[in-house]
């Protein structure tokens, strides 16, 4: 569409909120009016030609037929579109009819309204279009709206016109009115400060993605074809797949169909008149959430674009995907192998905070099984920069990706310009996907970079401050499909220009975590002030310390207080204690506080520094620098004093007396035998000598087939990621090793995760410029800065130096 007739067009619906609805509603809410508007005026453009024959055929089914309801499919036939209106009213003569009386026109218009067939009446109510009329009507306005909508200046047909002044209007295409659809949510959005690119996606994004999802199959595409957006919005990358096939690769015989889905009321209206409009099946497309209900749960797709929105929250869905830590939703899990290959189904669900690899696992979980359709299935989709790196190892945005890459569906990622969409400036990146890689791709993935392939615009559109050329979109294209490294070009000044490409195995994104373990060496000793803490809780220590020195050992009172004196003292001051806890902002929730108030955990508490009392005179307050003869005093004093203490109780006195010394001995787990099978299979699973095994945290003793293990300690644990192609053990020997020598691997803890870090692969280091020429240049900016003083000064340069 040309562009002067577009904005002449955008301008002149925009003018009809400031003209009709200035005083009727306040600016945010002029959209709610002209949006449906725009969609209801299309719409009828489009029935009035054959109005009469579906008048025809609605006194035909009635009269003659005798029916009592209607049947849609001859109206169908009659009006040439998927959609009818039965009633005798259109725009024009709703208009050409009207009073002064608004009433009248209300009447005639909701009339008008319900005529429409069943799929233009959603429509309708999505927009809640009847209000709007109604609240217009009160207002005095309605008659002017609609007479703006039916302007012969105005042409929203798809016919050309000439307006009464002999002008030509050209007709305005379906691609053209969803262009002007997506200008004006646009402007609205910019009006309200929300977020246009929430609803739609830079047509020269949509142009690259058709090319990358399309071009390399063009001689396979199926003649029917499925297309599928799983936050399709206004329908812009549905309907813009559709004209590409139609326009780059036409066949007479190729039916298209399109699917999608969206949350939000107003876009989906837009998107399913749009889908009306251009004769696509309106059923095809739903209303809701895509995450919370998966309404193609049986329909796989050839082909599926979308732009999720990223950075946004599905905690509220998060009922209908998971139940508790359990995912319920079949395309949110996914198998893999662990470390050790046994397989295992594993959570493919990002943090709550972030939902677009959701979206991204949706379209996954539609793709066609190679084996059932040659083709397979292709997938572009757009995402930010998290998408990429963010999740450690074993979690579940590095599941999706690792499941995405070792099933050989990643074929490439092109990296963005920044501000090239209309609500954010940050880095995007369009993902491809294929279940059915070309041999030349397959087990390899394409990075590109095109992040510095841009034009800018001569005016902002929002963040989005440039776009792609045709050439660029060229340029990219052409770079996926050689599947080959380009180095970044260099200009004068040594800055990078120009696109780069390059291509890694599949394997190059993987790691090994690994933990690496060091022993807990510890030192103990008794003391008064050591065992004090053992009293109180320590997650409520600070109330229950408050407490105890505002009132002693009356904390541990059982009854004698209320009214009926059956309850504990610490029950009878309890909104004074919460009130203390809420003036030194201290937060308890309904377990906490049950607790603080159950005498029964207080008098438990004390219990256990009585017996730490007693340890204590019974062994004295000797430091000990082996933790390991420590514990065995400690466990014959409890044997002789006959004190009984459960596993966490004594550890809570032990901890409470020991403390980390990295001089002390270490503290021993378990001393065992290890030989015959046993040996074996360790030495098998370890893949290792028996020399070797303290590597791996088993270290022999003097004795034959003795090894000690050693308890850990959790503040020296640390991780390592080793590339997937590397051996855990080499690199062990060669980074961890030499520096930290008693340390060793837990192999039992190794997950394997996969990020992708364009920075990592595309930065070139760019010399820092020589002193002399920084020196130079400041010379010369403050030369130029004298010299314009001095002119504001009226003085002459030489002047002022010769001052100094």
């Amino acid at each position: 569409m040309d562009h002067s007739v577009h904005n002449k067009l955008i301008s002149f619906i925009w003018g009809i909120a400031d003209d009709c609805l200035r005083d009727v509603y306040v600016r945010g809410k002029y959209r709610d009016v002209i949006l449906p508007m725009v969609v209801l005026r299309r719409l009828d453009t489009l029935l009035e030609p054959n109005k009469d024959a579906v008048l025809e055929e609605v006194r035909f089914q009635k009269e003659e037929m005798g029916a009592t309801e209607l049947d849609d499919a001859p109206l169908i036939e009659a009006s040439g579109y998927v959609f009818y209106n039965t009633s005798k009213w259109t725009l024009k003569s709703l208009f050409n009819t009207a009073t002064n009386n608004q009433q009248i026109l209300l009447a005639n218009f909701e009339e008008y309204l319900l005529g429409f067939s069943d799929n233009v009446k959603e429509i309708i109510e999505c927009f809640n279009l009847q209000s709007q009329i109604r609240h217009m009507a009160a207002k005095q306005v309605l008659l002017d709206v609609v007479e703006k909508f039916v302007s012969p200046y105005i042409n929203l047909t798809p016919e050309a016109a000439e307006d009464p002044d002999g002008n030509k209007m050209p007709a305005l295409t379906n691609l053209g009115m969803g262009y002007v659809f997506e200008e004006l949510i646009r402007k609205f959005n910019e009006e309200n400060n929300e977020e246009a690119g929430e609803h739609f996606t830079p047509r020269e994004v949509i142009e690259l993605m058709t090319h990358m999802v399309f071009d390399p199959v063009k001689d396979q595409l199926p003649l029917t074809m499925t297309v599928y957006d799983p936050a399709c919005g206004s329908g812009g990358m549905l309907t813009e797949s559709q004209n590409f096939i139609e326009e780059k690769y036409p066949n007479e015989s190729r039916d298209i169909y399109l699917y999608g889905k969206e949350i939000n009321d107003e876009t989906y209206a837009i998107c399913k008149s749009d889908m009306m409009i251009k004769g696509n099946d309106p059923e095809n497309i739903r209303v809701g959430s895509t995450l919370s209900s998966d309404e193609f749960a049986s329909s796989r797709f050839d082909f599926m674009l979308s732009n999720p929105p990223y950075g946004k929250s599905w905690a509220s869905e998060q009922k209908h995907i998971k139940d508790g830590g359990d995912v319920i939703d079949p395309r949110f899990k996914v198998t893999l192998t662990d470390y050790w290959g046994n397989r295992e189904e594993v959570d493919a669900t990002p943090r709550s905070s972030d939902g677009q690899l959701l979206f991204l696992m949706e379209m996954v979980s539609k793709m066609k099984n190679p084996s059932e359709s040659p083709l397979g299935s292709r997938i572009a989709s757009v995402h930010n920069g998290s998408s990429l790196f963010t999740g450690d190892a074993g979690g579940g945005e590095s599941n999706i990706r690792r499941f995405i890459i070792e099933n050989d569906m990643l074929e490439a990622i092109v990296q963005l310009p920044n501000n090239l969409f209309y609500n954010t400036g940050i880095t995007t990146y369009i993902w491809v996907l294929n279940n059915n890689k070309p041999e030349n791709r397959k087990g390899k993935v394409q990075l590109i970079d095109a992040s510095l392939l841009y034009r800018k615009l001569r005016k902002n559109l929002g963040n989005k401050n440039c776009e792609f050329a045709p050439e660029h979109i060229t340029e990219i294209t052409d770079t996926y499909l050689a599947c080959s490294a380009i180095e970044r070009k260099l200009n004068e000044n040594n800055d990078p220009i120009g696109i780069a490409s390059q291509v890694f195995s599949n394997q190059d994104f993987g790691y090994y975590k690994v933990t690496i373990e060091r022993p807990d060496r510890r030192k103990a000793r008794f003391t008064s002030e050591a065992i004090a803490p053992l009293r109180f809780d320590k997650q409520l220590s600070e109330v229950m310390a408050h407490l105890y020195s505002e009132y002693g050992e009356s904390v541990y009172e059982t009854s004698g207080y209320g009214p009926d004196g059956n309850k504990s003292f610490l029950q009878s001051i309890d909104k004074e204690i919460l009130n203390w806890c809420e003036d030194n902002e201290i937060s308890l929730n309904a377990k906490a506080k049950t607790k603080l108030l159950d005498v029964r955990h207080w008098l438990k508490l004390k219990a256990l520094l009585k017996s730490a009392e007693q340890l204590m005179a019974n062994i004295g307050q000797e430091e000990f620098d082996d933790f390991n003869r420590f514990k065995m005093l400690v466990d014959k004093a409890l044997k002789a004093l006959g004190i009984k203490l459960s596993s966490p109780e004594k550890s809570a006195i032990l901890k409470a007396v020991s403390w980390y010394d990295e001089h002390a001995q270490k503290v021993i787990k378990k001393v065992q035998k290890l030989s015959g099978d046993k040996l074996d299979a360790l030495l098998m699973r370890y893949d290792c000598r028996a020399e070797d095994l303290s590597h791996y945290g088993y270290f022999p003793t003097a004795k034959p087939n003795e090894f000690i293990t050693y308890e850990t300690n959790g503040d020296l644990r640390d991780t390592e990621s080793v590339p997937l192609g590397q051996s855990i053990y080499q690199y062990f020997l060669d980074e961890v090793k030499p520096h930290v020598d008693e340390a060793w691997i837990n192999l039992d803890s190794v997950k394997i995760g996969y990020e992708i870090s364009f920075n990592k692969y595309f930065y070139r280091h760019k010399p820092l410029r020589a002193l002399e020429d920084v020196a130079q240049d400041i010379i010369t900016l403050e030369q130029k800065a004298e010299g314009l003083i001095a002119q504001i000064l009226g003085v002459k340069v030489e002047d002022v130096q010769g001052g100094e």
